[in-house]
């Protein structure tokens, strides 16, 4: 894990381009603080931040230079080893035990295509200096960042926007449309767009090549497909999935230094967990959790104990309750650590399990992340699968799922009639045309000029409108946002974070399964737990909750550690309309709940762009 820099930029001189360099790496050494690299091949300039994770030596180090091409590389390929071995028997020759090499040899072997041989999340760019040509690629699901400015000749990228600060093509002018999304939403990107103008993010699985004279060349390499053609029994597909989280846990635990794991007491980290342990994956596991206590806070250590019980003295935990003042001295470190305006409270968690790791010495850890966004794991998916039953006249199924619905989640008359009232809308209704109805009326006082509101372009590739709604949580709303915090968060303490549920195999398998196995007589991420149960606790293995990284929150720290976030200076937001948020914020102090989340954004938007934008 590490931090990436790099520039064509034949409009600067060589001494200005070499001081701008240093400034881009400099401004990211918390993502990679074993070593820091430079290399000018005028008008190509390439910087490198390194974690070192695989193959520890020095030869390891980046940039790296092989012949005619440079590598600067952020992430792991899991796989590299098998691939080392195909191109050795290829007569391909290796001097260090790094991925990175892999990719360049890949790279110089199979060409554009050899992404799609690699398990793993990267981002990376190489370069041609022969024809100067720069290849860059994003790994499938976006695990790791990749920003970037374009205008005429020049090209910049980096893995933070911090790094792109220091370009001369970067001016700051916010891009409202994204403003507008983060306020509405909780989205921290869509599509190439970030919340500045001139910045624009590589979007997951996609490559882009840049040559001087040339337009820049973007394209998708990978996408989900949503058209189950899965025919395996339950029983089968339940093997099978567990053959392939097996075979993705062994391949993310390859490290050449110690690997923990976050826990919550979840089904998705105490999986991770448990599989550790009831495989023999490691001799020493640490694993790290928060919680809170005292009036409306969670505290999920009760689940982890059951962990504890069910495999005594084969792992050590390692707590962390985050105070009060603890959050109001470090709420500006992690404001900045996350690049964009805190679109949630839980990215502050995740900065203190984060910062326990650090301070436990461990450099690599596994996280949960992902599971939920296409297995079923959010309420919301209830509402597609009701909807393909009704599209599929399958009313069997939906009298029995529906039941099992309302008995789990203790749900009104009232409560079941809205559920089927939106199960209704969803059959009716594209994926498209039901966010840009929530993004234009949800909150349809709070911008100006809703005219600026651009409707969203989502595509689908299916009939399943239960795996449309997943597709869009992978590629647009949900996801997108979770890996930049998880990417942010850890970074910030310069800690490497793997995702072992996104292996590409697993989410390709899934999609191609049909929902049954996903949500089943009332449970959400039913194969999972399925496959998980020899290992998990019999009380995990049954939750029906979904909490997540849960703090006292938006309503408390507002209230408390975070007050003086209310204190707007409208100035600042001459885009909402201000008569409007100042009532809302007034009655929030006076004790009105309802509108929470979004005060939460609106205070942190305006805390972002008075304190950190530039």
């Amino acid at each position: 894990m590490c931090g990436i820099h790099g520039f064509i930029a034949p409009s600067l001189s060589n001494d200005l381009a070499k001081s701008t360099l240093q400034e881009m790496v400099q401004s990211t050494n918390h993502r990679g603080p074993d070593f820091s690299g430079f290399h000018a091949e005028y008008p190509a300039f390439f910087g490198h931040n390194r974690l070192s994770i695989i193959d520890l030596n020095q030869e390891a180090n980046q940039p790296m230079l092989f012949q005619n091409w440079t590598i600067v590389f952020n992430g792991e390929i899991y796989n590299y080893k098998e691939l080392k071995q195909e191109l050795e028997q290829k007569g391909i020759q290796f001097t260090t035990q790094s991925d990175t090499e892999v990719i360049l040899k890949s790279f110089i072997y199979f060409g554009d295509a050899c992404v799609n041989k690699f398990i793993g999340m990267w981002a990376f760019a190489i370069y041609n200096k022969e024809n100067q040509t720069l290849f860059c690629s994003r790994d499938r699901f976006g695990i790791k960042p990749f920003f970037y400015m374009h205008k005429k000749n020049d090209f910049y990228f980096a893995s933070e926007i911090k790094s792109l600060k220091k370009s001369p093509l970067f001016d700051g002018e916010l891009n409202y449309n994204q403003v507008s999304k983060g306020l509405q939403l909780g989205w921290i990107s869509y599509a190439d767009e970030t919340y500045f103008s001139s910045v624009k993010q590589l979007e997951p699985g996609t490559n882009a090549t840049f040559k001087i004279g040339e337009p820049l060349k973007i394209e998708k390499y990978w996408q989900i497909e949503t058209t189950p053609s899965n025919s395996m029994s339950q029983k089968e597909s339940v093997d099978y999935f567990k053959a392939l989280f097996d075979d993705s846990m062994k391949l993310h635990l390859r490290s050449d230094v110690p690997v923990g794991a976050t826990l919550s007491g979840g089904i998705d980290s105490s999986s991770i967990v448990c599989s550790i342990i009831k495989n023999k994956l490691s001799e020493q596991l640490n694993t790290f959790s928060i919680y809170y206590e005292g009036e409306n806070s969670v505290d999920e250590r009760p689940f982890i104990y059951e962990i504890e019980k069910k495999y005594p003295q084969q792992f050590k935990t390692n707590y962390f309750s985050p105070s009060h003042t603890d959050i109001a001295n470090d709420f500006e470190k992690i404001a900045y650590s996350a690049d964009f305006p805190l679109s949630g409270s839980s990215p502050i968690s995740q900065y203190y399990v984060m910062k326990l790791i650090k301070e436990s010495g461990i450099k690599v850890v596994l996280s949960g992340q992902g599971a939920d966004d296409y297995m079923g794991g959010y309420m919301h998916s209830y509402y597609r699968l009701f909807a393909d039953n009704l599209r599929q006249l399958n009313l069997k199924s939906l009298s029995s799922e529906f039941r099992h619905y309302k008995k789990f989640q203790a749900i009104s008359l009232s409560k079941s009639v809205n559920v089927l009232l939106k199960s209704g809308l969803s059959l009716f209704s594209s994926e498209e045309q039901l966010y840009n109805f929530e993004y234009k009326k949800y909150y349809p006082f709070l911008v100006n000029d809703l005219a600026a509101k651009k409707s969203f372009d989502i595509k689908n590739t299916g009939n399943s409108k239960f795996n449309n709604f997943h597709q869009v949580l992978m590629n647009y709303s949900s996801l997108p946002t979770l890996l930049h915090y998880e990417d942010r968060n850890s970074m910030a303490h310069s800690i490497e974070s793997r995702v072992p549920f996104l292996d590409h195999r697993i989410v390709d398998f899934l999609f191609k399964s049909p929902e049954n196995i996903k949500i089943h007589d009332g449970y959400t991420k039913w194969i999972l737990r399925e496959a998980m149960n020899d290992r998990l606790p019999q009380k995990i293995k049954e939750r029906k909750d979904k909490k997540g990284f849960v703090t006292p929150g938006e309503i408390s720290w507002l209230r408390g550690p975070l007050k003086e976030l209310l204190e707007i200076d409208y100035s600042v937001l001459p885009f909402i309309d201000n008569k409007v948020t100042g009532n809302l914020i007034t009655d929030f102090k006076r004790g009105n709940n309802k509108n929470a989340n979004l005060i939460w954004r609106i205070a942190n938007l305006h805390f972002w762009i008075k304190t950190l934008k530039n």
